[in-house]
């Protein structure tokens, strides 16, 4: 525990504390830039430096190490010179757009241009050449807006394993981007958006749906729906000043309806249908794995209308996980469910189905969603997306797109009443809460088929499965199934084992363990982002593991408050199968709700 002083305040901290971190536990503050906490501390932008006694330069705080009897200063003419004059570099080069661009409220760049009291531009200069890319349909691109932080260069390489961004050139000619300066269409990515996340400028966001939803509203001729995913309740309140993990959704409800929407509705109600429908084929799996391959075939199912696919099965509700499977390990695309995600169900469900109850045709109903990922607007232009007869989902909006058409409506948010969901697509259990978490989706599926199985609740205090809850980055759990009813006998005394990753990187490692044999699983979940759906690339930035912590608490608070808690006991979902789908994996939810993938390049 080295002992040290910063600014003459004694501090005492654990072997290997950052001069950053110590200044923190101190409380001071140190500007940053390039610094991602837990993530990235490589002192490229300089704004963190410090005065160090005896060191004959000034050093960056973030990657310098805390050492017995330093002596830290983090606020002398030098070092407050020294910050001014590399802000000032940086905006000098910089092509902003400051007035129009959306990250203006929440620059990181002009904040800490104005907490280093930085009122001019003292080096008028070239600007760093300007390329929109905007080839993707989730994210666009803009060099010149970029600072070279290389957080997104981290983020896309160490968290997520995609490669996608890459550091080319040196000195004013760098460029953060694709190999040889391509587009991101001609690379792998798999849109996630955690490189816009976490970039502290305009260079990478989401592409923009605001128009096109506002377009839908003012149309006369449209019946406009929303759909809001479960992680959009515990951080929307971010973009409006309350705390992280403050859930917010009976306000969210009351804004969608003051923006004009004709139905406002919950993704958790298609969350309910997929664990319907995913769990039935998860049982498919295991029965024809334990049974019917060991009598020479069969398809599992009286009425299923696809032989059941090997295990492992892997879960498909991220689509930026979908493409990354596609894309590294195009021989595994069997193994994923082949259900559709929520919100690509409940587009379906809402252009087939509620159509009928509300007398329109597809064509007439314009289905948005509001979710916490940019990957969603990739997803829902999929070709094979369209069983409704028409484009399922038309648009899609980022947490943070929400927060700025609440804004531009004039709606003050923190004044709006508790209002509550349309029926029937707004009506949901818990267990469709906790799909914005890390390991909810594992959970929820399980609370449906063990239930199926043995007639008997979950076996988990709570329903919470805690092995897999929390940030690690692959968790594990398994419980032996005893009490089977009659026509799962054949599951009678067998070890369920499952496994949850989130972040694309911890994938590969749960892939190459089961590939290897080193790992046995039944089921795996993954979610593209850390943290899960709470982490998003579309979410209020800046997202630390503190925020991830909190949005995760207060979905599972979300759930516990709930009277039904589990997806079979959905009235709504039980009455869409009685109505329309007649059952789980049945003809017309095989055609609604189910899909294939796609085996895909590596380039």
């Amino acid at each position: 525990m080295p002992k040290l002083t910063i600014d003459n305040i004694p501090v005492e901290v654990p072997e290997g504390t950052s001069v950053l971190e110590a200044a923190q536990k101190a409380g001071i503050r140190i500007p940053t830039l390039c610094y991602l906490k837990d993530v990235q501390a490589i002192g490229a932008c300089r704004v963190c430096t410090v005065e160090i006694k005896g060191a004959r330069t000034l050093v960056a705080s973030c990657s310098q190490p805390a050492t017995e009897g330093m002596e830290v200063k983090t606020n002398t003419r030098r070092v407050r010179q020294a910050r001014r004059t590399v802000v000032e570099l940086l905006l000098s080069e910089h092509d902003g757009d400051c007035q129009t661009c959306n990250r203006s409220e929440d620059c990181e760049l002009q904040a800490v241009a104005r907490e280093l009291g930085v009122k001019d531009i003292t080096y008028p200069g070239a600007k760093a050449a300007r390329f929109r890319d905007t080839s993707t349909p989730a994210l666009t691109r803009d060099t010149a807006k970029c600072i070279a932080c290389r957080r997104c260069v981290t983020v896309c390489n160490n968290v997520q394993g995609v490669a996608a961004l890459w550091a080319q050139n040196r000195g004013f000619k760098t460029v953060i981007g694709p190999a040889f300066c391509q587009n991101l269409d001609e690379v792998v990515c798999v849109q996630c958006g955690q490189c816009g996340a976490v970039c502290p400028v305009g260079a990478i966001t989401e592409k923009d749906h605001i128009a096109a939803v506002w377009e839908a509203l003012d149309d006369p001729n449209k019946h406009v729906v929303v759909q809001t995913a479960p992680a959009i309740r515990a951080a929307l309140g971010e973009c409006f000043g309350y705390p992280p993990g403050t859930r917010v959704t009976g306000k969210m409800t009351a804004a969608l309806r003051r923006l004009g929407f004709d139905g406002v509705f919950d993704t958790n109600f298609a969350a309910d249908l997929t664990i319907m429908e995913e769990g039935t084929e998860l049982l498919m799996r295991l029965k024809h794995a334990l049974v019917d391959s060991k009598k020479g075939g069969g398809n599992g199912h009286k009425d299923d209308h696809h032989t059941p696919g090997p295990l492992p099965m892997f879960t498909s509700c991220s689509p930026g996980w979908i493409k990354f499977l596609e894309h590294y390990y195009p021989d595994m695309t069997a193994n994923l469910s082949t259900c559709k995600s929520p919100q690509q169900m409940f587009g379906a469900v809402a252009k087939t189905y509620y159509a009928q109850k509300i007398g329109k045709k597809p064509e007439d109903i314009f289905v948005a969603s509001v979710m916490p990922c940019t990957a969603k607007k990739y997803e829902c232009q999929r070709p094979e997306m369209n069983d409704s007869g028409v484009q399922d989902v038309d648009a899609v909006l980022t947490t943070r797109e929400l927060a700025r058409m609440i804004k531009q409506a004039g709606i003050r948010f923190e004044q709006l009443p508790d209002e509550k969901m349309d029926a029937p697509l707004g009506i949901s259990t818990g267990a469709a809460d906790i799909f914005a978490n890390t390991g909810g989706v594992m959970e929820a599926a399980l609370r449906t088929a063990w239930e199926i199985v043995t007639g008997k609740p979950l076996p988990f205090e709570n329903l919470h499965v805690q092995p897999i809850a929390g940030l690690e980055g692959v968790k594990e759990a398994s419980a032996k199934i005893t009490g089977a009813k009659p026509e799962w006998s054949f599951l009678e005394g067998a070890e369920l084992k499952v496994a949850v990753a989130h972040g694309l990187g911890n994938a590969r490692k749960v892939i190459e363990a089961v590939r290897s044999g080193q790992k046995q699983y039944h089921f795996i979940e993954v979610m593209t982002c850390p943290g899960g759906c709470i982490g998003g690339g579309g979410q209020p930035r800046l997202t630390t593991n503190d925020h991830r912590l909190a949005r995760i608490r207060a979905i599972y608070e979300e759930d516990e408050h709930r009277e039904l808690r589990k997806s079979h006991e959905n009235p709504a979902v039980l009455q869409l199968y009685k109505e329309f789908l007649g059952q789980p994996l049945g003809e017309k939810s095989h055609k609604l709700l189910h899909t294939k993938y796609v085996a895909r390049t590596k380039v």
